[in-house]
């Protein structure tokens, strides 16, 4: 592993245990749900850097899963966050129920 790979994995090693840490003591469920999209973020990078070091051209599907996943967990709780407090979505001016 060269020097660039060491330096790469452990700032991804940081953020994720920092994004750990935030996920458990967030105040808020937003918190929670920023620090674990930062989270997979993290495993994306740090599942990249070991296919670049090791020069696997096999991960590329995992890289897409995880993005995935990622994406979609971040528009789900966006949409969950948007609603009302009665459990309608939230619109627009102009827009009528």
């Amino acid at each position: 592993m060269t020097i660039v790979g060491i330096i790469c994995s452990a700032i991804l090693a940081v953020a994720g245990i920092l994004c750990l840490y935030r996920i458990v003591r967030g105040p808020s469920m937003l918190d929670r749900t920023v620090a674990s999209d930062v989270f997979v973020a993290s495993i994306i990078g740090a599942v990249g850097v070991h296919a670049a070091v090791g020069r696997y051209s096999t991960t590329v599907s995992v890289l897409l899963a995880l993005s995935l996943v990622g994406f979609l967990g971040s528009v789900s709780i966006a949409r969950f966050a948007a609603r009302d407090g009665d459990g309608s979505p939230h619109l627009e001016d102009g827009e009528h129920r």
